[in-house]
């Protein structure tokens, strides 16, 4: 995990502030279970800038409605390089976790495009060195 690309993504917030909210960089799910303990990973804040690794699977919760009978709502989305998240899918209820669960499984499988864009001639531009630099930058 040392060699992973950390970039500043906005991670969205579900629900709303009165009730509870989370989110998770994904790295394993546990397919024996379907509540949201399935998902193995680090919690980090939701509503804000966080740092995670290019290519994460971002899982985030919330909840709307009333006090007393909220309604839980959950996305995954993916965490792209050029800083932007892309959202893969979302549930909402009390089956959120196992409706989610078959999707995430797919995209930790997966081999994510790092860059979020394909590649482009016009690195071809740049000199071997500033690459380099700039590779070594983000790795920061």
């Amino acid at each position: 995990m040392d060699d992973d690309v950390i970039i500043a993504v906005d991670v969205p917030q579900l629900g709303d502030d009165r009730h509870k909210s989370w989110a998770k960089v994904v790295h394993s799910v546990d397919v024996s279970r379907d509540t949201g303990w399935a998902f193995e990973g680090d919690f980090i804040a939701a509503g804000g800038v966080q740092d995670v690794p290019a290519g994460s699977v971002l899982l985030v919760y919330g909840e709307r409605g009333s006090r007393a009978s909220p309604t839980p709502h959950a996305g995954v989305f993916r965490a792209n390089s050029d800083g932007t998240v892309s959202e893969e899918s979302s549930a909402k209820g009390r089956a959120w976790a196992r409706t989610l669960r078959d999707k995430v499984v797919e995209m930790l499988d997966e081999d994510p495009i790092v860059s979020g864009r394909p590649w482009d001639p016009a690195l071809m531009a740049y000199d071997a060195a500033a690459l380099d630099e700039e590779l070594h930058r983000r790795k920061r």
